[in-house]
């Protein structure tokens, strides 16, 4: 074998992960199936992960909006808004203004028993100050919107639940970029590719 025909040093180190890499099985399975399955079965694996940690912990490392966010990291790895730096920082907006949210109208220490104007009030300001500063930032993450309203209803607001909520889109992440990367897809470490400012 010349030089130019030697496959590269990737693929002869580690044969193994060359195998489950999706361009490879491309070419043996159909695509939109391969990815389809792809997205499902690591987003399953992932969250179940999650509810795992959950469960041994009794904390909240399982909410409504990491399904919306496994669901970008599998089906649009290399999306901007499954980017790793976009996951985290859109999720931070959405904890910040929602905590915010409940601090201004008087409701940190109150769990949603009923929806009243306060509550209201807060639910909209929340998701109209994520909805701000996430593009601000150019951190855009949609479920970080899910997660804004979950703190400004009150599901979740204690600065320990808070900060579970952010160590579980942190694992979720880090699992993102394992998976797709031992998949063999260029998914970013931290930055999304660069695009033009809009």
């Amino acid at each position: 074998m010349t030089p130019a025909q030697e496959p590269p040093a990737r693929h002869r180190a580690v044969p193994l992960l060359d195998a489950v890499h999706l361009d490879v099985l491309e070419r043996r399975y159909p695509s939109r199936r391969l990815r389809a399955a792809y997205c499902g079965v690591n987003a399953a694996v992932a969250l179940l992960i999650m509810a795992v940690v959950a469960l041994v912990t009794r904390q909240p490392f399982l909410f409504p909006s990491l399904g919306p966010t496994a669901f970008l990291l599998f089906r649009t790895p290399q999306a901007a808004t499954a980017s790793p730096r976009n996951t985290v920082y859109g999720h931070l907006i959405g904890v910040l203004a929602g905590w915010f949210a409940l601090a201004v109208t008087g409701l940190l220490d109150t769990d949603l028993m009923h929806v009243d104007w306060h509550r209201v009030l807060a639910a909209v300001l929340a998701l109209g100050l994520t909805c701000t500063f996430m593009p601000v930032f150019r951190a855009d993450h949609p479920p970080a919107g899910a997660t804004t309203l979950i703190v400004a209803l009150g599901l979740l607001r204690s600065p320990a639940q808070l900060a579970t909520v952010m160590l579980a889109v942190v694992v979720l992440t880090a699992q993102g970029i394992l998976i797709n990367r031992l998949a063999g897809l260029p998914f970013p470490l931290w930055r999304p590719a660069r695009t033009p400012a809009r």
